[in-house]
C-alpha cells in the first residue's frame, strides 16, 4: 500500500488524484492532505479520507478549517493533526511514513516541500511546472544524488515518459510535445489585442486553473513544459518540437534516429496519467474512456506561430540561457497574467511585461532554494512595477 501526501489537494490535480485513491482504496492511504485556502474542500476531504495531517496556507485559513470541522460534526478525537505555512507544507512531504508525493501546489510555494521530499528520496508524481522551471537545475540534481523517482503528471510528459520505456534512450534524436492551440490558435493576431479574461478562459479542450488557461491561451504553458522535458529527460532545447494538435488524443511523440515515431494516446482525463504516476512501473485499469477505434477521427497536426505566440520562442531562449532565466520567466509570467486577469493590461502585454522583466533581471546561478526563491521575488517585484507603469499609462 503507497502512502500518500497530497500538495494542493484541493486544485484539480488534488481532487484527481484523490477520485483515483476513492476507486483504489485497497492501494492506498492519504497521510497527509495540504491545501491553500479553500478550507470548506479540504474539510470534505478530511471527513472522506482522515488524513493524519493537514495544512493549509495561513493561521486565518487553520481557523476557518476548525470551524468547519466542528460544524461537520467530527469528533475532536478524529481530527488529525492541523497545521499551517510552508514548514507544515515541508513537515508534511518529508514524514517517514510517507513514500509518495503528489506535487500539485500552483507557483513557487510548492518548491520547498517538493525539493526536501525529493531529498528524502520519495517518489514524486509531479505536476506542478514551477518546481523545473524555476528550480530544474537543483531539484534534478537532488534526484539524482538522493535516488528519488520524479514520474511527470502532466499528460505531455506523462506521454513522453510512456513512449520513452519503449526503447534505446540513446537512438531518440527528438521529441515531440503536442498543443492544443489553446482557445486563439484560429484568431488573427490583430484581434488578440482585443481579447477579454473570458475569452482567453474558455479552453477549447482542457478544464484548468485560470492561470495555466491563460499560459496556454499564449504558449506560455508549451513553453514551460519544453522546460520541464529538458530538466526531465535530459534533452537539448533543440531537441524538443512542439506541435499544434487541437485534438489532444496524442500527448507526445519520439522520434529515433531512423525516423521512426512513437506517440503516446489516450483520453483527455488527467486521472490516467496520476495513476500512472501512482503505480509505475504497473499498469492497472483506469477510470477514464478507452480510444475507440470502431470510430472514424480526424486528427490534425501543424506548427505553431511563434510571431503570434511570442512566450513559446521567449520559452527556449531562456531555457537555452541557463542559470535563473527560467526562473524569471516564470515569476513575471505569473504576474502579467494576474494583472491581464484583473483588467490591468491587455492579452499582448502579457508577452511584453515579460520579455521587458527578462531585460531587466540579471542571469545568475541559483545554488540553494533560497536563491531561487530570492530571484522570484525580485523578478516579480520587477514584473508589479512594469505592470503598474503600463495601468498607469493607459488611465493617464
Amino acid at each position: 500500500m503507497k502512502i500518500l501526501t497530497v500538495l494542493g489537494s484541493t486544485g484539480s490535480i488534488g481532487t484527481n488524484t484523490l477520485d483515483v485513491v476513492r476507486r483504489s482504496q485497497h492501494l492506498y492511504q492519504v497521510y497527509s492532505l495540504v491545501a491553500g485556502q479553500n478550507v470548506e474542500t479540504l474539510a470534505s476531504q478530511i471527513l472522506e479520507f482522515r488524513p493524519k495531517v493537514a495544512v493549509v496556507a495561513t493561521s486565518e485559513s487553520l481557523v476557518r478549517l476548525s470551524e468547519s470541522l466542528a460544524a461537520a460534526g467530527l469528533a475532536r478525537s478524529e481530527w488529525p493533526e492541523l497545521l499551517y505555512g510552508n514548514a507544515a507544507r515541508v513537515q508534511a512531504a518529508t514524514a517517514d511514513e510517507v513514500d509518495t508525493v503528489i506535487s500539485a501546489i500552483v507557483g513557487v510555494a510548492g518548491l520547498e516541500a517538493t525539493y526536501e521530499a525529493v531529498r528524502r528520496s520519495k517518489r514524486i508524481g509531479l505536476a506542478n511546472k514551477e518546481v523545473l522551471v524555476s528550480g530544474g537545475q537543483l531539484m534534478m540534481q537532488a534526484a539524482r544524488e538522493c535516488g528519488a523517482e520524479l514520474v511527470p503528471v502532466d499528460s505531455e510528459h506523462n506521454g513522453a515518459h510512456q513512449c520513452l520505456r519503449a526503447g534505446n534512450r540513446e537512438a531518440v534524436s527528438k521529441l515531440i510535445l503536442t498543443a492544443s492551440g489553446g482557445p486563439f490558435r484560429n484568431t488573427p493576431k490583430e484581434a488578440l489585442a482585443f481579447v477579454t479574461p473570458e475569452q482567453a478562459l474558455n479552453h477549447p479542450t482542457w478544464r484548468m486553473g485560470n492561470r495555466i488557461t491563460i499560459d496556454s491561451a499564449t504558449l506560455m504553458n508549451k513553453g514551460f513544459e519544453v522546460i520541464e522535458a529538458c530538466w526531465l529527460f535530459d534533452f537539448a532545447p533543440s531537441q524538443i518540437d512542439v506541435v499544434i494538435h487541437p485534438q489532444s488524443s496524442v500527448h507526445a511523440m519520439i522520434e529515433y534516429t531512423d525516423g521512426s515515431v512513437l506517440a503516446q494516446i489516450s483520453a483527455t482525463d488527467m486521472r490516467m496519467p496520476i495513476q500512472y504516476a501512482l503505480t509505475y512501473p504497473d499498469r492497472c485499469e483506469a477510470p477514464v474512456p478507452k480510444v475507440d477505434w470502431t470510430k472514424a477521427k480526424s486528427w490534425e497536426f501543424y506548427p505553431p506561430d511563434y510571431e503570434k505566440f511570442p512566450l513559446l520562442r521567449l520559452a527556449y531562449q531562456c531555457q537555452e540561457a541557463g542559470g535563473s532565466a527560467t526562473c524569471t520567466l516564470n515569476a513575471a509570467d505569473e504576474i502579467a497574467v494576474e494583472a491581464f486577469l484583473q483588467g490591468k493590461i491587455a492579452f499582448l502585454a502579457i508577452a511584453e511585461v515579460v520579455a521587458e522583466t527578462l531585460s531587466r533581471i540579471p542571469v545568475r546561478t541559483p545554488r540553494t532554494v533560497g536563491d531561487v526563491l530570492e530571484i522570484d521575488r525580485e523578478s516579480r517585484t520587477q514584473a508589479r512595477e512594469l505592470v503598474m507603469a503600463r495601468a498607469g499609462a493607459v488611465t493617464a
